[in-house]
């Protein structure tokens, strides 16, 4: 029996048959200490709304309301893992929601409502593609803080400065209007079953819509073109977003030999305010 009065994760998996699904994206952490770990990561959680997707066993979940969470959301496509859920929701009254659907399909800001803080463990498979629809919501945005498990190498990604191999569109994505952190590294052998790679937990937290922030679909299109031949010069790749690259190159400052790793976020930004016009 664990502290929080439920029975031990690895048996909660082997009474409701949860081993885990490749095609789900599911690897289990079932270390409530490493998951509590996790949920003080998040900051202070009372009075705050918690989000948590792919909860699966709820290992998480558990550590996110023993760490004070006083209201939960958590959503599961697994309709395997519904009934251990609904234990933990029988020992926190009133406290967990669970929510059975995809969260792609979901529009979130309308389920919250109030001070929201997303935490989770997100599916392998669809966590980049989540973490791309929450930085494109209205802004400002419904959560005041995404605190996620990514692979190392997305949350590389996420977090690089120019001049990295590993700065792309997801690091300017990320960081135009967020600070981004990547506080620590999970060892793949905490995960059930071990994925095949590390795992990272980065900290994003949304900053105000700048005054001159450009339109969204400008930016994603700049940094479409740029990534998209980021070993050619910017005069080159940037035909694919621009007829005339030399002249928005040379109206936002910028060396039409550059390429696009050598840019900064702000300089981005420049680029798509003047290719939107």
């Amino acid at each position: 029996m664990s502290e929080d009065g439920l029975v031990a994760l690895r048996e909660v998996i082997a009474r409701h048959g949860l081993s885990a699904r490749k095609g789900l994206g599911q690897n289990f952490l079932l270390d409530l200490n490493l998951t509590r770990r996790i949920a003080r990561a998040a900051g202070p959680l009372e009075g705050h709304t918690v989000i948590e997707v792919g909860p699966g066993p709820g290992g998480l979940t558990r550590a996110l309301l023993m760490e004070g969470a006083t209201r939960m959301i958590a959503i599961e496509r697994d309709a395997r893992a519904l009934p251990a859920l609904a234990e933990i929701a029988t020992v926190y009254p009133g406290r967990l929601q669970v929510i059975a659907a995809d969260a792609l399909g979901l529009d979130m800001a309308r389920l919250a409502g109030g001070a929201v803080k997303v935490v989770a463990n997100l599916p392998y498979n669809i966590a980049t593609a989540l973490l791309v629809q929450w930085l494109t919501v209205p802004w400002p945005p419904f959560y005041r803080s995404l605190t996620l498990l990514f692979q190392k190498e997305v949350a590389e990604r996420i977090v690089a400065a120019p001049g990295s191999g590993a700065y792309g569109r997801l690091s300017v994505l990320c960081q135009w209007r967020a600070r981004c952190r990547r506080l620590f590294d999970i060892d793949r052998r905490a995960f059930t079953p071990p994925p095949s790679v590390t795992s990272s937990l980065v900290e994003i937290v949304p900053g105000p819509e700048p005054a001159d922030a450009p339109a969204l679909a400008a930016l994603e299109a700049v940094t479409r073109a740029a990534f998209g031949q980021r070993r050619k010069m910017l005069r080159s790749s940037l035909k694919a977003a621009s007829p005339d690259p030399q002249a928005v190159l040379a109206g936002a400052g910028i060396a039409p030999t550059a390429r696009a790793e050598e840019l900064t976020v702000d300089q981005f930004c420049r680029l798509a305010r003047l290719i939107a016009g």
